[in-house]
């Protein structure tokens, strides 16, 4: 049956960044198709509601608060799913962000620790995961943007951030195939709750207006895109970028 093509089942997979928005909709959607979901974030309460829900969806799940930029609770997440599970097949890096800069009043500091949060953290949980990964023959998602390849004001520090992931992306696939895959999603605006808290209706009207297929993006459209980049459906991908995005090839951010 071509929908056992996208069955997780036996499968255990972490999620960081999996608090809210796309984050948690990855992990439940993941807990839907059968994996055991390890729900790691900054914010308890979060986890544990996550946890509930999976578990209401018939799925083993287990809740890690975990800070991305400390290597020590990197390491002891991967050791809890160990200890819990027995094995690691599946790490979403779900985890980072940085707002919007301007190029005139951005120090060296705010820089480095963009490219912490959202290039090194995933670099480096990957790597403390991956010998599970290879003897799973696992996989890796990195949730990126697509601020990474368009051109919009006052994003010369998150596009270029989400740039080098996409990237390291790439180079980590070559180094580390056949025996784990390793993929990108570019998500286009997404209607989370972080990206709610930025937009009025009238700018969110016309930024939907501004995409191809006139609506911004939901959650799940980006849940539905890792499944498939986890399942056996994409056993012959690695190494690239899923633009999922509404179809736009310039930015949908309309100038003052």
């Amino acid at each position: 049956m071509i929908a056992d093509w996208f069955r997780l089942d036996g499968k255990v997979a972490i999620v960081t960044g999996a608090g809210r928005g796309i984050g948690q909709c990855i992990g439940l959607t993941f807990a839907e198709a059968g994996a055991r979901v390890v729900f790691a974030a900054r914010t308890e309460e979060d986890l544990r509601a996550n946890v509930e829900r999976a578990r209401a969806l018939g799925a083993e799940s287990l809740a890690v608060k975990c800070d991305v930029l400390d290597d020590a609770q990197l390491e002891g997440l991967a050791a809890r799913t160990i200890e819990t599970f027995g094995r690691i097949d599946i790490i979403v890096n779900n985890a980072g962000g940085t707002g919007p800069n301007e190029i005139a009043r951005t120090k060296r500091g705010f820089l480095l620790k963009s490219f912490d949060f959202n290039v090194a953290s995933a670099f480096t949980f990957a790597r403390i995961c991956l010998p599970h990964l290879q003897k799973s023959k696992g996989c890796v998602i990195n949730i990126s943007s697509a601020a990474g390849r368009l051109v919009q004001p006052n994003f010369t520090v998150y596009g270029t951030m989400k740039a080098a992931l996409d990237h390291l992306t790439r180079l980590m696939a070559a180094d580390l195939a056949p025996d784990v895959r390793v993929n990108a999603i570019a998500p286009g605006s997404t209607m989370t709750d972080a990206l709610k808290g930025f937009l009025d209706p009238a700018l969110r009207d016309k930024m939907a207006e501004l995409t191809p297929m006139k609506a911004l993006g939901e959650p799940r459209d980006i849940a539905a895109a890792a499944l498939y980049l986890v399942s056996p459906a994409a056993r012959w991908v690695t190494g690239k970028i899923l633009q999922v995005d509404g179809g736009m090839e310039t930015s949908n951010v309309p100038r003052q």
